[in-house]
């Protein structure tokens, strides 16, 4: 099922989020629906605080990084991401590592904008997949960007949080469109400003 993404502005993007447990209800149904969701809006990943629930899981599927043209040079930073699938569970950034790097971040909530945000490029991680294997990983490039911009989710970041203040004053006015759905998207969203029954 396809469930509305929550826009910027709606409280539950900056809350942190709580970890669950095996017990936690419907759990493989949502996932299926997280997924279902974040093709339909033609993402990388979704944490699901973007579709209003405040536990600490995220998904990626990075395959569209692997796609390019004939004549493109391989990125690096894009090795293997086309079976770059995978659902975390509680997972926590043991360490980032390595030299910052700039890349223009976008997010399912926040749609039409995108902006450069400086990270590490790699991250250590312990987590939990679907069948709660417990894992310790390291990623690196295009992967430790979409961890590290899902995981921001789970703790109440966006990536406009890691943008200057200049920035974010020149964006006031797009992002207060967004939150009251002054805005163009092909996917279902669900916006904090527009009050219910109006």
């Amino acid at each position: 099922m396809i469930l509305p993404i929550v826009a910027y502005g709606d409280p539950v993007l900056k809350k942190e989020a709580e970890e669950i447990d095996k017990d936690y209800p419907n759990l493989s149904q949502l996932i299926e629906d997280m997924f279902e969701t974040m093709y339909e809006a033609s993402g990388v990943g979704l944490a699901a605080p973007q579709i209003g629930r405040s536990i600490r899981m995220f998904i990626v599927d990075g395959s569209p990084f692997a796609e390019k043209d004939e004549d493109e040079e391989e990125d690096p930073r894009a090795k293997d991401m086309e079976d770059f699938k995978k659902v975390f569970i509680n997972p926590i950034i043991e360490e980032e590592l390595g030299a910052e790097w700039g890349f223009a971040e976008g997010c399912l909530s926040i749609p039409k904008i995108r902006e450069e945000v400086i990270r590490k490029e790699k991250v250590r991680m312990t987590y939990y997949d679907e069948n709660w294997n417990f894992h310790e990983e390291e990623f690196d490039g295009y992967k430790a960007r979409i961890i590290q911009h899902e995981y921001d989710h789970i703790e109440g970041v966006l990536f406009t949080d890691h943008l200057s203040v200049l920035k974010k004053r020149l964006l006031t006015k797009r992002l207060a469109n967004i939150s009251q759905g002054v805005v163009n998207v092909d996917y279902k969203m669900k916006f904090p400003a527009i009050k219910k029954g109006r």
